[in-house]
């Protein structure tokens, strides 16, 4: 019985690592910013959004300051 489970759990978890890289890979590298609010609330803006638009450009400058570009 285990010798039979043994190789469908590898199967199994190998699908699962496959269509993990899949969706991170495909979906591309999509730029967003996220506001947290004091109540514990957060936003996501998404790259095309208006509001991401302005916002965008000054997450790029902050990280880039903070690695030291």
């Amino acid at each position: 019985m285990r010798r039979r489970l043994l190789p469908l759990l590898a199967l199994l978890g190998a699908w699962a690592a496959g269509i993990a890289l899949l969706r991170r890979t495909a979906g591309g590298r999509r730029e967003r910013v996220d506001l947290y609010f004091e109540d514990g609330s957060m936003q996501s803006l998404s790259d095309g959004a208006p509001e991401a638009a302005r916002l965008l450009p000054l997450a790029r400058a902050a990280l880039t300051a903070a690695r030291g570009g």
